[in-house]
């Protein structure tokens, strides 16, 4: 692995609030280096332009003086000159500088050949004492070339940017420390809820119920939202278990009679030899059992189906061939019970799922003719964007006590507890309105029973 791949590698297995602070610190150390630099670049190029004035207005009085051949004129305070001829002989100097050697050989013959020497002598760091900036020109004087050297101490300009060094190091690293300290309690406080959010889902994992999130309603940040998102679907997995639960009860609730019948017949006929003609009634016993299981454990399956989905799929079908289509199958029954059914469909367009909605209207004309009497009349229309679709019979209606649970689960009449059904045809109606976003609603008419769908279309 590559030494970039590697570090990238560690970085990433650092904690996160870790890996902020580091980030913060290597920005700002960046930032501080760049602002230092900055700042020390134009003190700096201050500086060396007031000793570089100074120094030029030196060399240009003893340029003149040597020319006039008068004394020399006293320069800055510490200042040195030197006048030598083309050899390097010293013909003057300052006092400081008799006996030393401000030029180098080569830089003599520069001179001497009409070029400009400028150089520093000393270092700023490590400091160095005695420390120049000096220029040397070449001047012509009484037919002569002489060689005119001008040098003023740095002193205080070293003095200032060693100062200034001192004075950024020592802001810049406070001010790193107390970045890193703040970009610490900054990400610990944002991560706080995220710790909080962990341990909570710690605690579900451990079996914990009705458990939901803290998340503050006065707030609109990632980690809020993320805490909405995380107690949303806490309350899908919640719903998603009581409806497990619920169709586990439902179903070893219902299923448990049926079973024990067919138990008891089973048991009879094995008990001892029977004519066939009482076999054959006890399979056709068995058989209607065996159905009767089949239709109960479809209305379940298809309870749980509809109440897992979030949305149902709409496309455009014509109201008439969707009333048609739930109806056809019901008219022979109807007829062999001597029985009207009618039905009036708006010539409109609806946007449904008919795929649950035909047998919720299939439900609705079974527990009509099962329940009820007289006539069964189904309506359908829209009005303002709503389809209303409600079944009327003539029977003598829903017992009152009956109404506020007309739609529950494996609800029956007490007058029909006796009778076939299993009591999931209007839970599944209200089931497929609600996925619908509508609602259904059951009511006694002077002239019997209605049962209504008021769905969005």
């Amino acid at each position: 692995m590559k030494p970039r791949g590697r570090l990238h590698a560690w970085f990433g297995r650092l904690p996160v609030v870790t890996r902020l602070v580091l980030a913060v610190a290597v920005t700002m150390s960046l930032v501080l280096t760049g602002t230092a630099g900055l700042v020390y670049w134009r003190v700096q190029t201050a500086l060396d332009q007031q000793l570089h004035d100074d120094l030029a207005a030196y060399q240009h009085s003893l340029d003149r003086s040597v020319r006039a051949g008068t004394p020399p004129p006293p320069g800055p305070s510490g200042s040195l000159h030197q006048v030598l001829d083309r050899r390097g002989r010293v013909l003057d100097a300052s006092a400081g500088a008799r006996r030393r050697a401000l030029l180098t050989p080569a830089e003599l013959d520069s001179v001497a050949h009409g070029h400009a020497v400028r150089r520093d002598i000393g270092s700023l760091l490590p400091i160095t004492p005695d420390t120049l900036r000096l220029q040397a020109k070449r001047v012509r004087a009484e037919g002569q070339t002489r060689i005119v050297v001008a040098a003023v101490r740095r002193g205080h300009r070293d003095e200032a940017l060693r100062e200034l060094l001192a004075q950024l190091a020592l802001a810049s690293g406070l001010t790193l420390i107390a970045a890193s300290y703040v970009g610490y309690r900054t990400a610990r406080a944002a991560l706080r809820p995220v710790e909080r959010y962990r341990t909570a889902a710690a605690t579900l994992a451990d079996g914990a119920q009705n458990l939901r999130l803290d998340v503050p309603a006065d707030r609109d940040d990632e980690i809020t939202r993320l805490g909405h998102t995380l107690n949303r679907m806490l309350d899908r997995l919640e719903a998603s278990a009581v409806r497990e639960r619920r169709f586990v009860a439902d179903a070893s609730h219902e299923l448990r009679t049926p079973l024990a019948l067919l138990r008891a017949e089973v048991d009879v006929a094995l008990h001892r030899p029977r004519p066939a003609e009482e076999l054959t009634e006890t399979l056709r016993s068995v058989d209607a059992e065996v159905q009767r299981l089949i239709d109960l454990s479809n209305a379940l399956l298809d309870l749980e189906e509809l109440g897992g989905t979030d949305h149902v799929t709409r496309a455009p079908v014509p109201l008439s061939e969707l009333v048609g289509t739930a109806v056809a199958p019901h008219l022979r029954t109807a007829e062999r019970a001597g029985r009207g059914l009618t039905s009036d469909a708006a010539d409109t367009t609806v946007d449904v799922d008919a795929r649950w909605l035909v047998p919720a209207i299939g439900n609705l004309l079974d527990n009509a003719l099962r329940h009820g009497h007289g006539n069964v009349r189904l309506t359908a229309a829209v009005h303002e964007g709503r389809l209303q679709l409600s079944v009327t019979d003539e029977g003598p209606g829903f017992p009152t006590e009956f109404l506020p649970r007309a739609f529950d689960r494996f609800a029956r009449a007490e007058a029909s507890r006796t009778g076939e059904g299993s009591g999931l045809g209007l839970a599944f109606v209200q089931a497929v309105a609600a996925a619908h976003g509508g609602t259904a609603r059951a009511e006694n008419s002077g002239d019997g029973a209605t049962v209504t769908l008021d769905l969005p279309c």
